[in-house]
């Protein structure tokens, strides 16, 4: 199931050529995910923010987490209420290290959307990097309660969780 880590540079390369309009949004653990359907915009304000967050998604996709967390903040500084664009936030934050903020992005994203199965996901991969092995299994509870079957985002964690179980076995070299 982590095939997407390893076909990701040649994604990243087919994706360079390929207009943002046309970019499908993968999943996996490498990108985030958008849970909602995102409207097409009713005002020239809107349209800017959601240029804001396709630059800011086409440049999370590139790997390029830096420049896009500042795209991200304009998106949630016009519309606090959208918890995908907190997600992507979480998730960028998360990328470049920022843990403590990521923390805050994901509580607000689920916030917004209790049920927001790519924060669940995210929240559980940042509680495994801050060593927190119980948070991130409660958050695998909460996904397996919300998805119904073949869930990737249980997957995912299942597996993150997995690996983060057999590091911690391994002797020390």
């Amino acid at each position: 199931m982590r095939l997407h880590r390893i076909a990701f540079p040649l994604a990243a390369a087919a994706l360079a050529v390929v207009p943002i309009e046309t970019l499908a949004n993968p999943g996996g653990g490498s990108t985030p995910r958008i849970e909602t359907p995102r409207p097409p915009p009713s005002s020239k304000k809107e349209e800017a923010r959601e240029t804001d967050f396709q630059r800011a998604e086409y440049m999370i996709k590139g790997e390029q987490y830096a420049e896009a967390i500042p795209l991200l903040q304009r998106v949630v500084a016009d519309n606090p209420r959208d918890a995908d664009a907190w997600n992507y936030l979480g998730f960028a934050s998360r990328k470049v290290g920022k843990l403590d903020e990521a923390l805050g992005y994901y509580e607000k994203a689920l916030k917004l959307d209790p049920r927001h199965k790519g924060a669940h996901e995210y929240l559980g991969e940042l509680y495994l990097m801050m060593k927190n092995l119980p948070k991130a299994e409660e958050q695998l509870t909460l996904l397996k309660s919300i998805c119904a079957s073949n869930c990737e985002e249980v997957e995912d964690l299942e597996a993150d969780i997995a690996d983060y179980k057999a590091a911690q076995t391994k002797p020390a070299s």
